[in-house]
């Protein structure tokens, strides 16, 4: 029986997560990557932009290794929320480009730096501002594969497309048919329920 290696497996992890949450784009017009589909505006292609923005400021200030890339969208005189949507001039190629600068300046530090590596989270409360790469790894891994999750759900809103990646749905192999009338069987439980 051979052991695992921690960091890699975690590494594994956060890879998937960002290659499913970049899938979710393909194929999709410009205006449906950007389009809010909930109430509070949740969108593909501003989960991208914040999960990139995120990724920078966890595995690069939180140890001192800074990516340089600008994030104007965190500035204190940024409107709310500018992290989590795309501008009119702000690119699908800028924002999927920047989100994979973050994955290589996040890598380095993940290879750079031992899992037992201390940082320190600005925002967070002094309490628990103090923190190992471990701790990070684990905390954007959460984040990313919720934020995957997200996009999962707005992406089967646009056209129906579920799944992790291509060829891999998940999903029971069954027909179209058979998912409306599951539909219709929830939509009735939860009528009589309610």
């Amino acid at each position: 029986m051979t052991g695992s290696d921690p960091k890699a497996d975690l590494h594994r992890y956060l890879q998937s997560a960002r290659e499913a949450l970049v899938w979710k784009l393909e194929g999709l017009s410009e205006y449906d990557i950007r389009r809010p589909l909930t109430p509070t505006g949740t969108n593909l292609l501003g989960l991208i932009k914040h999960v990139a923005s995120v990724e920078l400021e966890y595995f690069g200030g939180t140890f001192d290794r800074p990516s340089n890339e600008p994030l104007p969208w965190f500035e204190d005189d940024a409107e709310p929320n500018a992290d989590l949507w795309a501008t009119a001039d702000e690119s699908r190629e800028q924002i999927v480009g920047l989100y994979h600068r973050a994955w290589a300046h996040s890598d380095a530090t993940i290879h750079a730096l031992a899992l037992d590596a201390t940082g320190h989270v600005r925002w967070w409360p002094d309490d628990r501002s103090q923190v190992t790469l471990h701790q990070i790894l684990v905390h954007v891994i959460a984040e990313t594969n919720r934020h995957a999750g997200h996009a999962d759900i707005v992406r089967e809103l646009i056209d129906g497309a579920v799944g992790m990646r291509a060829g891999n749905d998940n999903m029971a192999p069954v027909d179209q048919a058979w998912w409306e009338t599951y539909r219709g069987r929830l939509e009735r439980a939860a009528q009589e329920a309610g």
